[in-house]
């Protein structure tokens, strides 16, 4: 085996192009790169079947993509990773850098047991954590001038995919098993190309999940099948409100990672600690009535479902189920934190950790505690004529229009529970706990 061998770890950049660290790994090796995926038993039984599923099929993208030669091992990484580059006389390791905690502290095991350089080159961001600061050199806390400075910082452009590859054959375990529709580079850069012709419409519509306008590009970018600065370059060749409300929110994305990466603690843990002291309740049926969707509120209940069964949840609805658990039902977000994840075929740790924090009021640019979403209101503002509703609640498919969001209104329906606790008096519980806590 020729000593400039290099290895290419892939993590969460699951993709040819626009991969500065690919690159930097052909450099080093000659040409010559072993590409290997570590199947940590630690990620993968923490992961639900939507991520599960969807990660198999974009490691079988990726392979196809290689020849075949995509190398993939089950095991701790700190054994695995030194292991496969002394098979091969690596003369370095590459990576895309990670900034969750796990990944932080698995990165340095791994550098730890290595006989040859662990090289570092990009992230899963255009901008990586810590990078955007104040005049002071510090970090941000509010998201309007960490949005300022970070596009006064700017990224660099994308890379093109390596030529002239020879991709290094080593024993591996078979790719797992996992269907999933869309999964890989191809699909992803198809799905994005075919999402800008309506970029336009991105601001007007992106709040209605009866148009199903949005662009579901949270699910390539969780596994790096495409990189935010292809998709920014892009955006920068379009000129109009969607494309820059698109932007905002791949900004919003960074600001999360980079909030995590210095807070390790918020995956869990509220950022403002004077929520520490509010009182929630214990998980109970109710708890479970959320989960299953089966809590009287139409708009609450077609979110759950739509989750249950595509493993995926429109933003705006997103928000509305969060209030729901953590205002109306008074249960930590941390519970539907982790039921998201286990649930979300884009369970992304720094972006549901942190969106979830800003719902409950207790992280950095939170909204306001007493924002407390009313379920009905808003099913009837951005789900005007009921549509999201009958679609994954089909017990209220004979209510037509706005009646879907107000069964109780028309008699009830046969099948569909009552709601489970009364808005007005959740809501005003709810500013109890949080006057409590001033």
């Amino acid at each position: 085996m020729s000593t400039m061998t290099s290895v290419m770890w892939f993590r969460r950049d699951l993709r040819l192009t626009d991969n500065p660290a690919l690159l930097d790994a052909v450099t080093a090796g000659d040409g010559h790169v072993l590409g290997v995926f570590v199947l940590d038993p630690l990620l993968w039984e923490r992961s639900g079947d939507p991520r599960r599923e969807h990660l198999a099929a974009s490691l079988r993208s990726l392979s196809k993509a290689m020849g075949g030669r995509l190398v993939v091992r089950k095991g701790d990484p700190a054994t695995v990773i030194p292991a496969v580059a002394q098979e091969v006389e690596a003369a370095s390791v590459h990576i895309a850098a990670d900034y969750a905690p796990y990944g932080q502290q698995r990165d340095e095991e791994v550098e730890a047991s290595l006989n040859c350089p662990l090289v570092r080159t990009g992230s899963p961001y255009a901008i990586a954590p810590g990078r955007v600061l104040n005049q002071q050199g510090r970090s941000y806390m509010v998201f309007t001038p960490y949005f300022k400075a970070w596009l006064e910082h700017g990224w660099r452009k994308p890379v093109e995919a390596p030529a002239n590859v020879t991709w290094v054959r080593a024993d591996g375990e078979d790719l797992p098993d996992g269907d999933a529709d869309g999964a890989g580079e191809q699909a992803a850069l198809g799905h994005w190309q075919d999402y800008l012709d309506s970029v336009a419409e991105y601001d007007d519509q992106r709040d209605r999940p009866d148009l199903d306008s949005t662009s579901r590009m949270s699910i390539p970018l969780k596994y790096g099948e495409i990189h935010p600065r292809t998709m920014l370059a892009d955006l920068s060749h379009r000129r109009s409100d969607g494309a820059n409300a698109y932007a905002r929110e791949l900004a919003w994305r960074e600001f999360c990672a980079d909030l995590l990466a210095r807070n390790p603690h918020a995956a869990w843990k509220p950022l403002r600690s004077e929520f520490d002291k509010m009182q929630y309740d214990e998980p109970d049926e109710l708890f479970d009535a959320w989960r299953e969707g089966r809590t009287g509120f139409p708009f609450v209940d077609a979110g759950m479902r739509q989750l249950a069964g595509s493993g995926f949840m429109h933003n705006r609805v997103r928000m509305v189920v969060a209030s729901f658990l953590v205002k109306d039902l008074h249960v930590h977000w941390k519970h539907g934190a982790r039921w998201f994840m286990q649930s979300l075929r884009d369970g992304d740790l720094a972006s549901n950790s942190l969106n979830w924090q800003w719902v409950a009021g207790c992280g950095a640019d939170a909204a306001p505690y007493f924002r407390i979403f009313n379920p009905i209101t808003q099913g009837l503002k951005f789900d005007p004529q009921g549509e999201y509703v009958r679609r994954w609640v089909p017990e209220l498919r004979d209510l037509a229009g706005k009646a879907a969001h107000e069964p109780w209104k028309h008699g009830g329906v046969d099948g569909y529970p009552a709601p489970v606790v009364d808005h007005g008096e959740a809501r005003r519980e709810s500013l109890r706990r949080y006057d409590a806590i001033r």
